[in-house]
């Protein structure tokens, strides 16, 4: 299965509520202010927000009277290329540099230390070489778990001992990487919640070491968050983009909410752009974000054999 078929089958239950009531919408004849009112709510009802959601349907207001549409499933198709529009840019790592460094944090129960495993899997698939660094020292069984998912992505991994000073893994994880010649060395970082100050004094420990031992190396920092929890997990995002100075968002559990509009939310409201999305369990079923392929899959009908 392709992951554009993956991605169709994940989006399902994001799908069955709001492809079904805009396809009622867009099944009208009329294009008239009723339209627009009813399409704004279908977007908030599917966790878009409020802001971007009366965003999105100014833009389309203004189109359709520019272009002088009247024909609903033209309307249709600027509304999916506003929305491409608005999630598009940032989306590739920047792995311009040997080695590179992506550092990824996410609060307890995102899917975290499961994500880096993916993400080192899709790299090396890619003939990266990938070296991971377990700096979640203070997380029961962390160390352990992304040893599991080392092992299955077939990467090495630079560990210490639970408790461990967290910026002294990332030190001897990148110094690793230089002496290996390795392509990316990812380091998994503690989950504490935004608020506690320690988490804000280990992240800016972990910069200073990465900026002394890997001076002008390109350095990611990518924030998981469980797609389930939808506005949530936007508002999870805002508070680590101020205090951590975030690069780029990885989204997973898709493929378990009906809340997949918070995707098209985040870009726009976070100014950071999304990196990967998962969809499911499997080790290949997390890829890097294509906002056209999302909008694809998410308009795409059952019926219809193709992307549109």
């Amino acid at each position: 299965m392709s992951f554009f078929q993956k991605l169709k089958a994940g989006l399902n239950k994001t799908k069955e509520g709001m492809l079904k009531n805009l396809d009622n919408l867009f099944s009208s004849n009329k294009i008239e202010e009723e339209f627009y009112e009813e399409l704004e709510e279908i977007l908030i009802m599917s966790d878009v927000g409020a802001t971007v959601s009366d965003k999105i349907v100014n833009q389309l207001r203004e189109r359709v009277k520019a272009s002088g549409c009247r024909d609903t499933g033209e309307a249709r198709e600027l509304l999916k290329q506003i929305i491409v529009e608005m999630m598009q840019g940032g989306e590739a790592l920047d792995l311009s540099t040997t080695p590179s460094i992506i550092l990824v944090i996410g609060v307890n129960g995102v899917g975290k230390t499961t994500t880096i495993g993916k993400m080192a899997y899709d790299l090396t698939s890619k003939g990266k070489k990938v070296l991971l660094g377990a700096a979640d020292t203070f997380r029961a069984a962390a160390i352990d778990q992304l040893q599991v998912w080392a092992d299955r992505a077939g990467v090495d991994m630079v560990k210490h001992t639970e408790g461990a000073d967290p910026a002294a893994v990332v030190f001897d994880t990148i110094t690793a990487g230089k002496a290996r010649h390795m392509d990316v060395v990812i380091c998994d970082t503690a989950g504490r919640l935004h608020n506690k100050k320690n988490l804000m004094d280990e992240l800016a420990k972990i910069s200073r070491v990465i900026g002394r031992e890997a001076p002008g190396c390109a350095t990611e920092f990518l924030l998981v968050l469980d797609a389930t929890t939808g506005q949530n997990a936007l508002n999870q995002a805002k508070e680590f983009r101020n205090a951590a100075g975030l690069t780029g968002i990885v989204l997973t559990k898709l493929d378990g909410t009906a809340r997949g509009g918070v995707v098209i939310a985040i870009k726009e409201e976070l100014g950071v752009p999304i990196k990967y999305i998962g969809v499911g369990e499997g080790i290949d079923d997390l890829q890097p974000f294509d906002a056209r392929e999302f909008v694809d899959a998410l308009f795409e009908k059952e019926q219809s054999g193709a992307k549109e």
